[in-house]
């Protein structure tokens, strides 16, 4: 069973003025308020942000919508934009694997990675012993995931209230908080490199591919970050 104790302490961590939960409740707004101008009833976006979560993946299947994508694109664009989650996983999963706690636990956490959460996470694991981390991680994820079903909600109600400069507001709220929170984590040669060449090759990548430009930047900027790193621990 998960220990109520560390499932209720992680459901907590998301409060506080810098918790990621805000800038994920912000951007939900947005996404509420899209869904129900695109023609989505009130249980279709709920159901939505239920099943989709990350704000990204989210995002790619309204636009899809709107163009009148296939549903087998739709999935697949889907897909593809939330494989950036997979590093995430691969980074957070060995924190939390303990022998005691049986395989269910981490099938049924998987669902709850986006940066928000893993966020919290990173900050807050070495206080939590490591045989209840993915009880609190539990926690986390269901308080995280909560809040973005709430936001579609109140997103979904206010859209009438709601004009195209504020939902682009709302919207960037989120890329804006974790563009700061890579700038706080500058503190390794290859931290800082991925982040300063990711922002440098992003940008010049759109002149040769604009579909592909982030992509290529970020390959580009991790490898090169990665070997330079590299060499210098050396």
């Amino acid at each position: 069973m998960i220990d109520s104790k560390y499932f209720l302490k992680g459901f907590a961590s998301i409060k506080g003025v810098g918790s990621p939960a805000i800038a994920l409740g912000a951007s939900f707004i947005a996404i509420g308020a899209l869904l129900k101008n695109i023609g989505f009833t009130i249980q279709e976006s709920l159901f939505s942000t239920f099943l989709t979560y990350a704000l990204p993946g989210s995002l790619v299947m309204a636009e899809s919508l709107i163009i009148g994508s296939s549903l087998i694109n739709i999935f697949i664009a889907v897909w593809l934009v939330n494989a950036r989650l997979y590093p995430m996983t691969v980074s957070l999963m060995p924190l939390l694997m303990h022998q005691t706690q049986p395989k269910w636990k981490y099938y049924l956490s998987c669902h709850f990675i986006a940066v928000s959460s893993w966020l919290i996470m990173k900050d807050n694991y070495e206080q939590i012993k490591k045989e209840a981390r993915i009880d609190f991680w539990i926690g986390i994820g269901t308080a995280t995931w909560s809040v973005a079903i709430f936001s579609t909600f109140i997103g979904y109600i206010a859209s009438d209230f709601l004009n195209r400069d504020m939902l682009i507001g709302l919207a960037i709220i989120n890329p804006i908080y974790f563009t700061c929170m890579m700038v706080g984590a500058m503190k390794t040669i290859k931290i800082s490199l991925s982040i300063i060449l990711g922002a440098i090759l992003g940008p010049a990548f759109y002149f040769i591919s604009p579909e592909w430009c982030i992509l290529f930047g970020g390959f580009v900027a991790g490898t090169i970050a990665f070997f330079i790193g590299e060499i210098n621990d050396r």
